[in-house]
């Protein structure tokens, strides 16, 4: 009877810490969404890095080309060159919408303190042209930080990353 009760709670744990987790990715979603940069810059740890890996399968960002591969310092570049209103290249801003699925859970470590969360995104992104397209996967390594959590690296891997982009100015 006490196992049963031990297993219940466990799942009971799994399932609030899955539902806490979809809340932070879709909260993330958001701010993005709707451009809310500071915000979103305040959801990573101050090591936290943004890594968008150039090659399927690439497991080293220094040894190898990435997309991104964004510190707290570059990400705030990035953030006061987007809001810049004097920067060409955002007249008229980008807009973008993020739609999100089948989030896991997949691995925490106790000695850390971070879990990690794999899902699925697609992203519409629209400046002056036709729609840009872009779908892949996220992992994102979370630390706990009281009710929510804050990440310690995001990683974006599209399933094109290995083709010619046009240049890429948000946060995908």
């Amino acid at each position: 009877m006490m196992a049963d009760a031990r297993e219940q709670t466990r799942a009971c744990h799994g399932f609030e810490r899955q539902h806490r987790v979809e809340q932070f990715l879709y909260r993330e979603a958001r701010l993005l969404n709707e451009r809310r940069w500071a915000e979103w810059l305040k959801l990573f740890t101050p090591q936290g890095m943004y890594w968008v890996p150039r090659e399927h399968g690439q497991t080293d960002p220094r040894g190898h080309i990435s997309l991104f591969w964004e510190n707290a310092m570059l990400r705030e570049v990035r953030v006061r060159r987007l809001t810049n209103p004097r920067n060409w290249s955002q007249q008229p801003p980008t807009h973008s919408v993020r739609i999100l699925g089948n989030v896991m859970v997949d691995a925490r470590d106790e000695d850390s303190g971070t879990l990690t969360a794999h899902s699925c995104f697609q992203m519409t992104e629209w400046r002056k042209k036709a729609p840009r397209l872009f779908a892949g996967t996220y992992t994102h390594t979370l630390v706990e930080a009281g009710d929510s959590f804050l990440m310690e690296c995001k990683r974006v891997d599209l399933i094109d990353c290995d083709t010619v982009h046009e240049n890429l100015q948000v946060f995908i």
